[in-house]
């Protein structure tokens, strides 16, 4: 039988496939679990009643956003950062206080509720401010990187 080209790379990523990067697994479940006790708590401090607009998810989401605009372009644009602080604190903890699914339920049930308008608005609200904070976060990161004369070399 006759070997292809494509056969020592195939057998390489099946290996590789076997083995499990549990430092990296760790560093997000632990990230994940300071990241939801977060937004857990932020929710009991701000309450929201049932049939009214979300603002605490919503206030949760946004910074959420910003943060990992910042965080993002810190990590690939300025200094190099250690191979699990993104899995730990991007995937972790930002993953675990952003909270869309929550978004999802909340946009059910206002529906559910009889407030239609309030969910659609809801639903754009939360949409935009997500990607205006995101934008905003890694526009100061970029402005702060430059005037801190930290920003790397071949970076946009």
């Amino acid at each position: 039988m006759e070997r292809t080209r494509s056969e020592p790379v195939a057998a390489a990523v099946t290996a590789g496939a076997h083995r499990a990067p549990y430092d990296v697994l760790a560093v997000v479940v632990a990230g994940g679990v300071l990241g939801a006790e977060a937004r857990y708590a932020a929710g009991l401090i701000w309450t929201t009643h049932p049939g009214t607009f979300p603002w605490t998810t919503l206030l949760i989401n946004t910074v959420g956003c910003l943060v990992i605009g910042v965080f993002l372009v810190a990590i690939t644009e300025g200094r190099a950062a250690h191979r699990l602080v993104r899995p730990f604190f991007g995937t972790g903890v930002l993953g675990g206080f952003t909270t869309f699914s929550t978004y999802c339920v909340d946009i059910q049930r206002l529906v559910d509720g009889g407030h239609p308008a309030t969910a659609l608005g809801y639903l754009a609200a939360t949409l935009l401010a997500a990607l205006a904070a995101v934008a905003a976060g890694a526009w100061a990161a970029r402005l702060l990187l430059v005037a801190a004369g930290l920003r790397r070399a071949g970076t946009r």
